[in-house]
């Protein structure tokens, strides 16, 4: 346990306003119903991959509000999650890197496919939600039209009602 004298002299991580959010992020990826209804594969992938699609949202509206350094925080906070879940399932250190930098592809890419979705830039030849959602939370697996409405519904729902949330709000962790 550090001592009093520690903890008052330890720089602050300026992270730790993001903290809160991030954990929201995370609870809400692993809502049953994104596996249930929804029927996101309830695998290692399948999580990851719902995490990143709320986590892209929350991104957004932080970029609309202008929030550009805590947009970057954020994103360290996930890929500091990431470096430890694949340290506790035993991915050495040799292959860490190449296993994070995927993932921030992959994040970098969704987060494009989804703003894309719903900024309404499918209508001018982008890729509609749906196919958005089909690509990167099925990877490419047909899921039934129910499960897709289910999964689509409750994002297009959430990024209507992340338009109304403040700045403060959202950083303590209000997602919609």
């Amino acid at each position: 346990m550090p001592s009093i004298f520690q903890r008052l002299f330890a720089p602050s991580d300026p992270r730790d306003a993001m903290r809160t959010l991030y954990n929201a992020i995370v609870a809400e990826g692993r809502q049953p119903h994104w596996y249930v209804e929804g029927q996101v594969p309830d695998t290692m992938d399948g999580r990851f991959d719902m995490i990143v699609a709320i986590l892209a949202q929350a991104l957004m509206r932080l970029e609309a509000l202008g929030a550009a350094q805590e947009s970057v925080w954020l994103t360290e906070l996930f890929v500091d999650d990431m470096d430890g879940q694949l340290r506790q399932e035993g991915i050495g250190d040799v292959v860490v890197g190449k296993h994070i930098g995927r993932m921030v592809s992959a994040l970098g890419g969704r987060l494009a496919a989804y703003r894309a979705a719903l900024s309404g830039e499918a209508d001018l030849g982008g890729v509609d939600l749906g196919e958005a959602i089909a690509r990167n939370l099925y990877r490419g697996e047909a899921p039934s039209a129910d499960a897709l409405a289910h999964v689509e519904s409750h994002l297009r729902s959430r990024w209507v009602r992340l338009g109304c949330v403040s700045r403060d709000a959202l950083m303590a962790g209000d997602l919609g």
